[in-house]
């Protein structure tokens, strides 16, 4: 299937690298306007001039923390002035703390979970009246498959993860009949440097675009038809 977002317009949190990064990379090829942000104003900085060199002004980018409720909405704000709607959004932003529970500070657990799981919380929240408002459109949450699988060392990170992954499937059945297609999507390990076993190689794992395809693939498929969970594994995880 070939993707087509002509006319359509896009939203990736966490958007100026990593999986982020491919996704909106993928959304501006298939033709859409794409608004991404990320938490640092050097991210920002880094990110757009390439982006907007080879695309134009087809994207745009803004500082915004999805922990602050205030951030968000001021983001969406942004949003509707700069490209004026809301076709899809991508909840990719995600951070990891990894430690015992015992060793975990609140401000750790507090910035895991504000960010993987409220944070997905405070987007959906004000994408899902202007999705409603353009006829339907698309929620695509970045999960992981540690939203099914705990590990040890991973209290809070687990927890963000299945929250999420909860989330996703409560927000698809409240929505389903007006025309919002919410899909998970869980990953395994990624070459993005992130989390636990980042060091050495990286060879053996699933790459951004990888993940950006499946959310193509997600996208193509027909109105009748919804993806609700995508789990995306190493062919030959490291032994």
């Amino acid at each position: 299937m070939v993707l087509q977002l002509t006319g359509k317009i896009a939203m990736v949190t966490g958007g100026s690298r990593g999986i982020g990064r491919a996704i909106v990379e993928r959304f501006l090829n298939a033709g859409a306007a794409v608004g991404y942000c990320a938490r640092q104003e050097e991210s920002v900085k880094e990110s757009l001039p390439a982006l907007a060199t080879r695309f134009g002004t087809k994207v745009d980018a803004q500082v915004a923390d999805v922990r602050s409720r205030d951030s968000v909405q001021q983001f969406f704000g942004w949003m509707d002035a700069r490209f004026g709607g809301l076709d899809i959004l991508v909840n990719n932003a995600g951070v990891g703390r990894f430690a015992t529970l015992e060793e975990l500070n609140v401000d750790e657990w507090n910035d895991v979970i504000g960010t993987n799981l409220t944070g997905a919380y405070h987007c959906i929240h004000e994408a899902l009246p202007r999705l409603k408002k353009r006829g339907g459109g698309w929620i695509v949450n970045i999960g992981s498959l540690a939203g099914k699988n705990a590990f040890a060392g991973g209290a809070a990170y687990n927890a963000s993860k299945f929250g999420l992954r909860g989330l996703s499937e409560a927000v698809m059945l409240d929505h389903r009949y007006e025309g919002v297609r919410v899909t998970s999507i869980l990953p395994g390990s990624v070459a993005t440097g992130f989390g636990r076993g980042s060091q050495g190689s990286d060879d053996w794992k699933i790459h951004p675009g990888d993940v950006a395809d499946s959310v193509a693939m997600i996208l193509s498929m027909p109105e009748r038809t919804l993806i609700s969970q995508v789990e995306i594994r190493p062919s030959r995880p490291r032994k």
